[in-house]
C-alpha cells in the first residue's frame, strides 16, 4: 500500500488496517500507516517519530484484541486487551489522524501488572 492511499481510506480503516499490521509482524505496512512525525505518549514512556516507535513494536511485537472503536471527525478511540507477552492489559488508545496518516497515539492502562513482573 503506498503512502498516499491512506487519503482515501477512514479513519477507522486506517487505525484497523495498522493494528491488523502489527497483529501479523508486517512491521512495513503498519508503517505506511503512520506520519512520519507521528508521536506516542503512553503510561511508560514518550517516542517521536514514526520510525523510533516501530523499532520499538518490532522488538516488543504487541498483539491487539479490539473490544470496541469509536470515531469522530479524525479522531479514533479503541478499547482493546493488549497481549505484552507476560500480560495483557484492557486499554485505551486515542489515535489522532492527519492527512499524511496516523498523527499521534495516546495510550492508558493501569501499569501495576506490567510493573510487577518487571
Amino acid at each position: 500500500m503506498e503512502k498516499q492511499q491512506l487519503t482515501l481510506v477512514s479513519p477507522a480503516e486506517a487505525v484497523q488496517g495498522f493494528l491488523q499490521a502489527l497483529n501479523k509482524e508486517d512491521f512495513d505496512t503498519a508503517r505506511q500507516y503512520l506520519a512520519d512525525d507521528f508521536t506516542f505518549v503512553g503510561v511508560l514512556g514518550t517516542r517521536n517519530g514514526a520510525d523510533v516507535y516501530m523499532q520499538d513494536m518490532k522488538k516488543m511485537k504487541f498483539k491487539y484484541v479490539v473490544k470496541k472503536l469509536f470515531v469522530q471527525d479524525q479522531d479514533v478511540s479503541v478499547f482493546y486487551d493488549i497481549n505484552m507477552g507476560e500480560a495483557v492489559i484492557f486499554a485505551a488508545g486515542w489515535y489522532q489522524l492527519g492527512k499524511d496518516g496516523i498523527k499521534s497515539l495516546n495510550v492508558i492502562f493501569d501499569p501495576r501488572p506490567v510493573l510487577e513482573k518487571s
